[in-house]
């Protein structure tokens, strides 16, 4: 979320008063199929009357902070994301209460209309996702093997929200890992999907904002074509992806949130399943990969397609193979927390140009991460067989 500097001040509580001059705005949450469910009452009085707020902030997104607060009446401990009023933080509102009725979106309990450091905010309050993100859960693993079989079990559950959204004309526009929340640390935790600053309805023409975060930006964001469903289901294949081993299919080389030549190997759909980290995965994931990460939006898989094939809707006829994931997570750990980084600057409005989109098998990849390691690997003295995956 992106914020500006007087936004990280800490000062929520004691700064948030109500403003009850302004009228109310209700919205109806709609379920897929149109079903009409509980109407959204943007509250007035003020947030603070309701909440104890915590001066901890638990993360930052594109349009606003993360406090932690907890309900007076009850205890529980929730989220609160604050949004300076405008209409694309009203659209956000919007959106996230819309699909929060899904077991996979992070649920919004409450939101109010304050004044915040002298001007109007929004204030959500969510659901406290306290299990953290997707790829530290796995990086924090040890010796425990991942295998692709829970891969397949997390997409379907993944593909559970998309399908939820698409089935509401919504597009969420920014499906990465940094986006995927468990709700706790427990063995039976939910992965959950959060953040709405980009999402869109998927009228005619409704797309075609160049925003996104370019690790996981599908090609026709950098070329003609219109931006819509088929973004997030080029985001679940490099999701997949990474998932089945550690690494991302496309790369910078030049340290860049998003270089010319990456840019031109999303939009040729350069990438490989390089060994040893793909030599025991599927050939079922491989081709569901294939379907999901082509350049042409109108040849990609669409989400039902995808929550019908049987890598993902048999989730337990998927071996157990272990994977290489955890250990290379864990090893590249210092790497992945500069591509967090640069991901979370890079989340703004670009120029691109508009080169025609052209489809180019690669043979090789020349991916960064995985020649740094393989290089690493060599100087160690590997001249054996690559190291097995961590499932002691």
């Amino acid at each position: 979320m992106e914020q500006s500097e007087s936004e990280q001040e800490s000062q929520a509580e004691s700064h948030v008063e109500s403003k009850s001059s302004v009228e109310s705005k209700s919205s109806v949450k709609s379920l897929p199929g149109g079903t009409a469910h509980v109407k959204l009452e943007i509250k007035k009085h003020a947030v603070t009357d309701d909440y104890k707020l915590s001066k901890r902030v638990l993360g930052l997104g594109i349009n606003g902070k993360v406090l932690e607060c907890f309900n007076k009446q009850t205890g529980q401990k929730c989220a609160l994301k604050l949004l300076y009023d405008n209409p694309k933080a009203r659209q956000e509102v919007e959106y996230h209460w819309r699909a929060s009725g899904c077991p996979h979106i992070v649920h919004v309990l409450d939101v109010y209309e304050n004044i915040h450091n002298g001007k109007r905010c929004l204030l959500i309050v969510m659901e406290c996702m306290e299990g953290g993100e997707l790829f530290s859960r796995i990086q924090e693993r040890g010796d425990q093997a991942f295998t692709e079989r829970e891969a397949s079990e997390i997409m379907r559950d993944i593909g559970t929200a998309i399908q939820y959204l698409h089935s509401m004309n919504i597009a969420h526009r920014d499906v990465k890992p940094e986006n995927l929340l468990y709700t706790s640390k427990d063995k039976d935790t939910v992965l959950k999907l959060t953040d709405f600053g980009f999402a869109k309805e998927t009228t005619v023409n409704a797309l075609q904002t160049p925003c996104y975060t370019p690790y996981y930006v599908a090609p026709e964001v950098l070329g003609p074509e219109k931006y819509d469903k088929s973004c997030d289901m080029w985001s679940l294949g490099v999701i997949t992806y990474i998932l089945l081993c550690g690494f991302p299919p496309f790369y910078s080389n030049t340290g860049q949130a998003i270089s010319p030549g990456m840019k031109r190997r999303i939009r040729m759909g350069q990438y490989g399943f390089p060994n040893p980290e793909w030599a025991e995965v599927s050939e079922e994931a491989k081709q569901l990969i294939r379907h999901l990460l082509k350049t042409d939006p109108t040849e990609r898989m669409t989400v039902s397609q995808f929550m019908n094939h049987p890598w993902i809707n048999r989730s337990m006829s998927v071996p157990p193979t272990p994977l290489h994931t955890a250990r290379v997570l864990q090893e590249d750990k210092d790497h992945w927390d500069e591509v967090k980084e640069e991901m979370t600057s890079a989340l703004a409005t670009m120029r691109v140009d508009y080169d025609q989109v052209k489809i180019k098998d690669l043979k090789t990849s020349n991916n960064r991460l995985l020649n740094k390691r393989r290089k690493k690997q060599k100087q160690a003295g590997a001249s054996s067989a690559a190291p097995g995956c961590n499932n002691q």
